[in-house]
């Protein structure tokens, strides 16, 4: 936790409308927010949280013998020897109260991304912007929860500029709550395809999920996206009459002038931009940042500075060459839609001898076979590859192509296979977190 983040008890106390419990003298005290025992230090103030399978409150009597200064509860009858103790209805909402404080102490301008797929592509590319420009603040990977945006919030230095946060969600009321006590200035919405569709049912259901992110919206706040009929009903439903941007993929506006699997160039409002990455994808995601970045008053020539430093993260197009093969390792998620996007990119951009190794998609729900169908189907848009399917709901894939295809229900049936392709092929590795598809590549090294 930064130095910088400190609260006084009466803060605290003020800020989560807490009850005190019990109270010790701490006028001229402040204080660090923990909410892990493992790493909590002497005289923070231990926050505990509660989950499926954990409690966080049935460790307070370790966090006062560790040194802790106090703690919330939303039990009445806990008591300890030392220490304050504040009574709270929930610690969760508490947690997001305290982050919330200080992002109104710092006030930067905050920018809110979510979206079925491309979340965190898209979070690195205006990272890559905005660090380049203006002191920025940013989630880490996988921090698109509520927690996440506490940690978040809470570790952003005093001199923050512009804030930007991830906002993942598995149900409906997850975005709304996030936006709430992030206040975004501009919310970005991605994509709305099929992730969970399993949970919410339907895309439109989806599109209404990913929507809450206007319901607090800063005044004069704007939203950013692509087009999608499926916006409009969803909007409605929020009765949102803010600003809303959509980006044109069309000529005049914008066009692209070549795209390699290492860099693409487009023109977009009378500019040229450049990106070290390859796919159309990519240059979507990039659009939503440079569309924000302009309205943020950022030059087209400082925007390109940002995007000299862009970087793919660890497993997305990450490329790696064992075995005699080269791995496109973008095996950190996939859905429909962002399973499409690779291939299509994979196959357009790389040259050579090419194998595609993809795996099963989860949390689809009951038209889960229907979806690995689609895949399959997809796939013969496009010819000059071997297939590789694994797991169980990939079958489908296989079965659904005209394309030859090799089907292994587990990794190590399919070392194998990999083993015997051509030296020198390209692979594409794509597959659900749950695959670990990348444990191939580590096979392949021994």
């Amino acid at each position: 936790m930064n130095k910088q983040m400190k609260f006084s008890y009466k803060e605290l106390k003020h800020i989560t409308n807490a009850k005190t419990l019990q109270e010790e003298y701490w006028e001229d005290k402040t204080f660090n927010i923990s909410t892990d025992t493992r790493t909590i230090k002497k005289g923070d103030v231990y926050l505990p949280l509660k989950g499926e399978s954990f409690d966080g409150e049935k460790f307070i009597g370790q966090a006062i013998e560790k040194g802790a200064a106090g703690f919330f509860t939303t039990t009445e009858d806990i008591k300890t020897q030392k220490g304050f103790g504040l009574l709270v209805k929930d610690t969760k909402i508490a947690y997001l109260q305290i982050a919330n404080y200080y992002k109104n102490i710092v006030k930067p301008v905050t920018i809110a991304i979510t979206g079925s797929s491309g979340k965190t592509t898209t979070k690195e590319i205006f990272g890559s912007i905005f660090e380049a420009n203006k002191h920025t603040h940013k989630s880490k990977l996988n921090h698109n929860n509520e927690i996440g945006l506490c940690q978040t919030l809470l570790s952003m230095p005093k001199n923050t500029e512009i804030l930007i946060v991830e906002m993942g969600m598995r149900a409906e009321g997850e975005i709304e709550l996030l936006s709430k006590y992030a206040e975004p200035d501009f919310a970005v919405i991605t994509n709305i395809g099929t992730a969970h569709i399993g949970r919410l049912g339907s895309r439109e259901n989806i599109a209404k999920a990913k929507c809450e992110i206007v319901k607090h919206l800063c005044n004069n706040g704007m939203l950013i996206t692509h087009s999608d009929e499926l916006y409009n009903s969803a909007l409605k439903y929020h009765n949102f009459k803010g600003t809303h941007k959509i980006i044109k993929l069309s000529e005049p506006e914008f066009k692209i002038i070549s795209m390699h699997k290492d860099n693409s160039e487009f023109l977009y409002i009378g500019n040229e931009y450049k990106i070290k990455a390859g796919g159309e994808y990519i240059i979507q995601d990039a659009l939503l940042a440079i569309e924000t970045a302009l309205n943020c008053n950022l030059t087209p020539e400082n925007i390109q500075k940002g995007l000299n430093n862009y970087k793919s993260i660890e497993k997305r197009f990450e490329e790696i060459e064992v075995g005699g093969l080269k791995f496109i390792n973008d095996s950190y998620n996939a859905n429909p839609d962002s399973m499409k996007a690779a291939i299509k990119t994979f196959l357009k951009l790389y040259d050579g001898e090419k194998a595609v190794v993809l795996a099963d998609m989860g949390e689809l729900g009951e038209n889960s076979a229907q979806y690995h169908s689609e895949i399959g189907i997809f796939l013969d848009n496009f010819e000059g590859f071997k297939l590789i399917t694994i797991g169980e709901l990939s079958k489908n894939i296989s079965d659904s192509t005209k394309h030859a295809a090799k089907h292994f229900s587990d990794k190590i049936e399919a070392l194998e296979a990999l083993k015997e392709l051509k030296k020198g092929t390209t692979v594409l590795l794509k597959g659900s977190r749950s695959m670990k598809l990348e444990e191939l590549i580590e096979e392949m090294k021994k």
